[in-house]
């Protein structure tokens, strides 16, 4: 399925459950979106984090609802929790099935968004890694100098700030300088084809969810 209209199923289906109070939908949801994620193969530890992490904020609703509420509604707090692991493993099917830089062509191409925002979130998603070493360099020189910059401490953030405002100039003056012009007509490397088969599955794929909404209680 295209990339624009994929993550377009996702946003709907998310926006969706957020107003039913449907177990079996979310429990159905999950299967699927676990089904997606396997099979595009990911490693094990990326598995793991994909079913331990939610379950973090999954409990803490769970618990919340379950014991500090006047109703001690239960089942409520088993929706909330499983509304999690369907916003995480949809959107983990998504992400792991479609590489960054061909979702970047395709919103700008077919969803039509302004290309400064596609390739600047692309730029700021690949600048993650180098924040995380920016952060190991500040705190390894703090070290050096006798001072222990801590995970909570705001001149750890401050000094990484300052680096990453560094970097956007250098990004920017790099886009001018291969030619990004802001408002102009741009020719693409890679056409991001947006087929008829595309939005079939797309529609398929929306309506037998809303038939599997309706279906069960």
């Amino acid at each position: 399925m295209n990339p624009s209209l994929k993550l377009l199923l996702v946003l709907l289906l998310s926006l969706e459950i957020s107003f039913t109070q449907k177990l079996v939908v979310n429990l159905l949801l999950i299967a699927v979106g676990l089904g997606l994620v396997i099979a595009t193969r990911p490693g094990l530890l990326t598995l793991l984090r994909l079913l331990v992490v939610p379950a973090i904020p999954a409990a803490t609703l769970s618990i919340t609802i379950g014991l500090f509420t006047p109703g001690h509604d239960w089942f409520f707090a088993a929706v909330l929790a499983s509304r999690v692991y369907v916003y995480v493993l949809l959107g983990s099917a998504v992400t792991l099935s479609t590489p960054t830089l061909r979702l970047a062509r395709s919103l700008e191409q077919n969803a039509h968004l302004p290309a400064k925002f596609a390739y600047g979130t692309l730029a700021a998603i690949n600048l993650l890694p180098r924040i995380v070493t920016a952060v190991k360099t500040i705190k390894a020189a703090g070290q050096m100098r006798g001072v222990t910059l801590s995970f909570w401490s705001p001149r750890l953030y401050f000094k990484a700030i300052l680096s990453a405002i560094t970097w956007s100039e250098q990004l920017a003056q790099a886009m001018e300088s291969h030619g990004f012009v802001e408002n102009q007509p741009r020719t693409v490397a890679q056409p991001i084809p947006l087929s008829k088969i595309d939005w079939l599955r797309f529609v398929g794929s929306f309506c037998l969810a809303q038939v599997v909404l309706i279906a069960f209680p």
